[in-house]
């Protein structure tokens, strides 16, 4: 439970000074954050021999899915699943936002198409969400958050439809534009892109998350913003969880928990480097499950044994 306490503790501190966060994490365990659960837990159905593919009812072109194929090493959960020509989320009614993004990224999905143009992407509501929960763009505006995506347009280029579809508002949560969404989160995302482009395989996950904060009464709450008139909320953190095929059945893995405010550039990726199962605990589902976990060499850039990729 070590690293579930850690992963709370840089919650709990997330409003203190941006230069606490690497410190905080490693710090002190204190016996009542041992039994913390994720405020908005959702976990994973029994396997299920025949998904359905919901593709949103939009006017984007349709293609092919790769479901099959960018979903290889497990669903982390199937609520309201929907899936698009290059990635696969899972829409949270409540919070009007992703669950999760699954994304399968490699070599020949990174080439650039020069005919695709990003600018002729428009930020538009999923009409495959029913109504009542779906976010708008009227939410955003205004509000002092970017629509953050969680699948980056960066990430697929290849084809105008692929690139179109990441602009869907099911694929965005409210970001801190300046010092994270254009800034620590962007680099993040090109440093992701640059393993995609070096490497065979590269699976991501990418989510919201809402962690547990110390308030001056000794207590913890789970405390966010919601913006708009349909009350999209607001994460207090966001995670992507990378798994790279460096050769045949041999995966690095590295995870990180980022604070959705503004961070310093001189603070490195790894600062916010997280184990695994911290990042599981505090979202409420597995990631990667279906990968044999003694497959894995590198966690986080140090060698690890089977035993130790889940902290078990």
């Amino acid at each position: 439970m070590r690293a579930w306490s850690r992963l709370v503790r840089y919650g709990a501190i997330a409003g203190a000074m941006v230069t606490s966060y690497a410190l905080g994490v490693y710090s002190q365990n204190p016996p009542y954050f041992r039994h913390l659960h994720a405020a908005t837990s959702v976990m994973p159905m029994p396997p299920m021999s025949d998904l359905p593919e919901v593709v949103p009812t939009t006017a984007l072109k349709q293609q092919p899915s790769r479901a099959s194929e960018i979903m290889r090493y497990g669903f982390p959960g199937f609520d309201n699943l929907r899936t698009f020509e290059d990635y696969v989320l899972s829409y949270d009614q409540r919070n009007r936002t992703a669950h999760w993004v699954v994304e399968h990224l490699c070599p020949s999905r990174m080439v650039y198409d020069p005919s695709v143009d990003r600018s002729k992407c428009a930020f538009r509501a999923d009409e495959s969400i029913h109504h009542y929960f779906r976010s708008q763009n009227d939410d955003y505006n205004k509000s002092g958050y970017d629509r953050g995506h969680l699948a980056a347009a960066g990430n697929h280029r290849r084809t105008q439809n692929s690139v179109d579809q990441t602009f869907l508002l099911s694929n965005m949560s409210p970001q801190v534009g300046h010092g994270f969404n254009r800034d620590k989160w962007n680099e993040l995302e090109k440093y992701v892109r640059k393993i995609a482009r070096k490497n065979a395989n590269v699976y991501v996950c990418t989510g919201p998350l809402y962690l547990p904060r110390l308030e001056s009464d000794g207590n913890l709450y789970v405390k966010y913003k919601v913006i708009g008139k349909n009350n999209v909320a607001v994460p207090t953190h966001f995670f992507k969880v990378v798994l790279v095929e460096v050769a045949k059945d041999i995966f690095d893995l590295e995870a990180y928990v980022l604070p959705n405010e503004a961070i310093p550039d001189s603070m490195p990726l790894s600062s916010f480097q997280t184990p695994l199962d911290a990042v599981e605990r505090a979202a409420g589902f597995l990631i990667f499950d279906k990968l044999p976990r003694k497959v894995i060499r590198n966690v986080n850039g140090k060698k690890v044994c089977y035993q130790l990729v889940n902290n078990v």
